[in-house]
């Protein structure tokens, strides 16, 4: 699978050169030197100051100049993102200019993170904006709205103030909760979700207020984290059952030797005491390079559990590498949470995925 690096190539930084920049050649033989040794943010970061060099040093003549390449539809996703890069640091002075044309770049690619700049340095008349667009006919707009001012949002600057204290994006989330997109929405909730992170009991007022409005998918995406910490406010608003005694028996894990890339069957009984509805989990704690690290928790199933009738329930899980996770051969403990709740685990000894090939033969 490429990098998500590669997206910003060669071959891209010449086609925005040849959307937005008068001397492409020029332009191009600049952005692209060094590019290959540059992970993807340095990258976008890089063709942005090019970029930058290339327009006009007056931020509303380069503005002016990148909205005419928008009347191309070709200036469209990855390519978009060193334009908002741009925006964002050249456009901070000119807060009237730079967030309009924002609005115009994310229908092409998300300005959620251009836009974070703005909210620190200009956080009235950036909040004034937003509000206004939480109106906006465009759900990429919309959802620009919540989207731009999560606290956490991954790949992007954290948002301290708002981390601290969360109280002013909440206005704008009360507007969007119930938006007909559900493209915004999954945002709102999402959004919700980082508040839980820091401030449970606002993130659970606020999930009370909208499931009674009808958001009921937002107030149920919005409290994951929650649900998975067993917080038993989260639990009880989305309709389980969490003073039920449940009871883990005949777990089992097959194999107990897995490569990495492989798989493992993960297979258990679960029995309650009364009549139950739950949400079961489970947890992989994975060896590090120096040691265990923090536990990963997985969403497995929710289940309407019977008054001592046994119900089995079965998962696959593959050890798989991906971008954000590197996997090391070691012990690697996966437990079962049923409502927050630990109930029992057990181990499985990861080894090298050469070790898989080696014993497949010829």
């Amino acid at each position: 699978m490429a990098d998500f690096k590669d997206e910003i190539s060669p071959e891209a930084v010449a086609r925005l050169g040849a959307l937005v920049v008068p001397d492409a050649p020029a332009f191009v033989a600049e952005a692209i030197a060094g590019l290959e040794r540059l992970e993807l943010l340095d990258r976008v970061r890089h063709v942005a100051r090019v970029l930058a060099r290339h327009l006009p040093q007056d931020f509303p003549a380069a503005a002016a100049a990148i909205d005419a390449a928008l009347a191309s539809p070709e200036l469209d996703g990855w390519i978009t993102l060193p334009v908002g890069q741009l925006v964002a640091d050249r456009g901070l002075d000119h807060p009237e200019i730079a967030l309009p044309l924002l609005a115009r770049l994310t229908p092409r690619w998300s300005s959620e993170g251009p836009i974070r700049p703005f909210i620190e340095r200009h956080p009235a008349y950036t909040l004034r904006t937003l509000t206004e667009w939480t109106a906006h006919p465009d759900e990429h707009v919309r959802r620009l709205v919540s989207e731009g001012t999560r606290p956490r949002l991954p790949w992007a600057p954290l948002l301290r103030g708002f981390i601290a204290d969360p109280s002013p994006a909440v206005p704008l989330l009360e507007r969007l909760h119930d938006d007909p997109s559900p493209y915004v929405r999954r945002s709102v909730a999402n959004h919700l979700n980082d508040i839980a992170k820091d401030h449970p009991e606002l993130a659970l007022d606020l999930a009370e207020r909208w499931h009674a409005a009808g958001s009921v998918w937002v107030a149920r995406h919005g409290l994951r984290t929650l649900v998975k910490q067993g917080h038993p406010r989260a639990l009880a608003l989305l309709g389980f059952d969490v003073d039920v005694h449940v009871t883990l028996r005949d777990l089992t894990l097959t194999p107990t030797d897995v490569p990495i890339g492989g798989e493992v069957e993960l297979a258990f009984t679960l029995e309650a005491a009364g009549d139950a509805r739950v949400v079961v989990d489970y947890v992989v704690h994975h060896a590090g390079a120096r040691g265990p690290r923090g536990p990963k928790i997985f969403k497995l199933a929710t289940r309407d559990l019977a008054a001592g009738a046994p119900q089995r329930i079965v998962r696959r899980h593959r050890f798989a590498e991906v971008s954000v996770r590197r996997l090391y051969p070691g012990p690697h403990r996966i437990e079962v949470q049923v409502n927050g709740r630990v109930l029992g685990g057990a181990e499985v000894q990861l080894t090298p995925a050469s070790s898989r090939a080696a014993s497949a033969g010829p």
